[in-house]
């Protein structure tokens, strides 16, 4: 399979190197590649997974059978724009990024939020896309080792598409997930409910003081 992953961050580029560990072709989009490239942090990743090749967003997106968004929440449709509406149509695309805005300093606020979400805006935008929310409720290295959780806990779904569930359940299965601790939400509309457990999450993370910790929902 060919994956595009949009946005260089480490949520990026920890699913990058956790796809393409498993096999699959991957590119990773970024909206300027020379300046990606040149950044210190960046280019040990990359020295590290020579692999995964960098791209403009357009290109990724062409390339890529199934996109996921990794960018941040403020910019995913800055980026989805530029990677080019004919390079999306029909495609599946993971989103895992959070609408989280800064502007007012932290802990930030959420911008879609009650009402709408950074999935359903993404859908509403790209209507050729079969977008699929998951894996946003956690840190990025749990989301590719649910093993580094002891115990039951769980990943959420939400999207419109049965079929790119299905197809995103099945990744999620080779990451490590269990059957019995994916928990399908509903439409992307659900999204909603997910997105707003992230002013929870920033929380624990201050009360516990590491971010190796998960959400289980208990009788599920």
């Amino acid at each position: 399979m060919r994956y595009a992953v949009l946005g260089t961050g480490i949520a990026g580029r920890t699913l990058a190197a956790r796809l393409a560990s498993l096999g699959h072709e991957v590119v990773i989009g970024t909206r300027d590649p020379e300046a990606t490239a040149g950044r210190a942090e960046y280019a040990e990743w990359q020295a590290l997974e020579p692999q995964v090749r960098l791209a403009g967003f357009a290109e990724a997106a062409r390339d890529g059978d199934t996109l996921v968004n990794a960018t941040g929440g403020q910019v995913s449709i800055a980026a989805l724009t530029a990677a080019d509406a004919d390079h999306l149509d029909g495609k599946i695309l993971i989103d895992v990024a959070n609408p989280l805005d800064f502007s007012r300093g932290f802990p930030p606020i959420l911008d879609p939020v009650d009402t709408d979400s950074l999935g359903e805006l993404i859908q509403r935008t790209f209507p050729g896309l079969r977008v699929v929310k998951t894996l946003n409720t956690m840190n990025c290295r749990i989301m590719v080792d649910p093993g580094r959780v002891a115990g039951e806990h769980h990943v959420f779904l939400s999207g419109d598409d049965a079929d790119a569930k299905k197809a995103v359940r099945a990744l999620l299965h080779s990451f490590g997930w269990r059957e019995r601790s994916i928990l399908d939400l509903g439409g992307i509309e659900t999204a909603r409910g997910a997105e707003m457990l992230l002013p929870v999450w920033l929380r624990l993370m201050g009360a516990l003081g590491h971010t190796d910790f998960n959400f289980h929902i208990q009788g599920a």
